[in-house]
């Protein structure tokens, strides 16, 4: 189903990508900080499995869509750019918390749903697939939706990983600051991340 020297090459590769820091990363950092370690894991879920559906629908012909469909790209672009500033919005007007609670972790539901959203409206990321995951591609090998399938799994498993570990991190750090204060300029840093996500997207260029 899909030639192993390829996938030994693609292995290394992926790694490298899921180490540099980037908008999935930067968006786990934020949910950790906000809603705790459980809420960053879910977050990473999330933003994984909006990765797989990039690569199913990459590997069904998307691309091609979106290359004869430039008002495609646009639109999923700037209903990320929104929903990102409602985030954003949503956490700058947290009000704080009772100093004797701690800071409760996000339902993981909830996170998870937000971090799918975020990374079904981010069209870097399939445009990321369409460039980077061919290179590996055999014909000869298998389907080609398949391949894309297996390397997919191989992106979003070290995806998952990697910014659910920074996410937890972040918690960790978040959780034991119970002051309003606190509680407050956690939310702040939050938000503008969540805003500079949005920022980012909105001048994305299509490459």
């Amino acid at each position: 189903m899909i030639d192993p020297v390829a996938l030994l090459a693609f292995v290394p590769a992926a790694l490298a990508l899921n180490l540099t820091p980037g908008a999935d990363m930067m968006f786990c950092l934020g949910q950790g900080i906000r809603g705790g370690p459980r809420a960053a894991l879910a977050a990473s879920a999330g933003v994984a499995a909006g990765g797989m559906v990039h690569v199913s629908l990459a590997g069904m012909g998307l691309g091609a869509a979106v290359a004869t469909l430039p008002w495609l790209f646009d639109l999923i672009r700037w209903i990320g750019v929104g929903y990102l500033l409602w985030l954003a919005w949503a956490a700058l007007t947290t009000r704080p918390r009772d100093p004797s609670r701690a800071l409760p972790a996000a339902p993981g539901r909830r996170a998870f749903r937000t971090g799918l959203v975020v990374s079904l409206t981010n069209p870097k990321v399939i445009l990321f697939v369409l460039a980077f995951v061919p290179q590996f591609v055999v014909p000869e090998a298998g389907p080609i939706l398949g391949q894309f399938l297996v390397f997919g799994a191989v992106l979003s498993v070290g995806g998952f990983v990697i910014n659910g570990a920074v996410g937890i991190g972040a918690g960790r750090l978040g959780s034991g600051l119970t002051h309003p204060r606190a509680a407050l300029w956690l939310s702040r840093i939050s938000g503008m991340i969540f805003a500079g996500l949005a920022v980012r997207l909105a001048v994305l260029e299509r490459v």
